[in-house]
């Protein structure tokens, strides 16, 4: 687990109760970056409001991350649908503007590789868009590279950012 974080600052695995906290999460921060349904992000997931039941399937988990007590953010790893075996997706990074400038995100998606390694994963593949500067930065910093286009079926036709890292 994430051992630097903020005393008011927690990291816990998804428990069913943050389903719809998270999901409000997602909702309003992808609303504060023009991230629409009809363009096919994640607020268009029809299992946004069943996250925990989504990663608790094998290889798959899930974190939220609470300030003070209250959701403020989360991420989580899955096998990457429609592609190798051996291939992962950093999946649902979100955090409200409380939560940004900590580190929270580095962390965060440090663990969810260390996760996906330790499940065999050889490869960590992601999806985001070129609106979200700071997390592209965060990604290259983390040694993720820019691929010629998408892996897998995400869904996710709108994410012209796609991203690969070996594990």
């Amino acid at each position: 687990m994430i051992n630097t974080l903020p005393d008011n600052v927690r990291v816990r695995p998804i428990e069913p109760a943050d389903n719809p906290f998270i999901a409000n999460v997602i909702r309003d921060v992808s609303a504060e970056f023009g991230l629409t349904a009809d363009k096919g992000f994640t607020v268009a997931d029809p299992n946004l409001d069943r996250l925990c039941e989504l990663y608790r399937q094998p290889n798959s988990a899930y974190w939220v991350v609470e300030l003070e007590g209250k959701i403020m953010g989360g991420g989580g790893v899955a096998p990457l649908q429609g592609s190798d075996a051996d291939v992962c997706e950093l999946q649902k990074m979100y955090f409200m503007p409380q939560l940004r400038g900590m580190g929270i995100a580095k962390a965060l998606a440090l663990q969810a590789m260390d996760y996906a390694r330790e499940r065999g994963f050889k490869r960590c593949y992601l999806e985001t868009t070129a609106s979200l500067t700071r997390a592209v930065r965060l990604y290259e910093h983390l040694g993720f590279q820019h691929i010629d286009g998408p892996m897998g079926n995400t869904g996710h036709v709108d994410c012209e950012v796609t991203m690969l890292r070996s594990l």
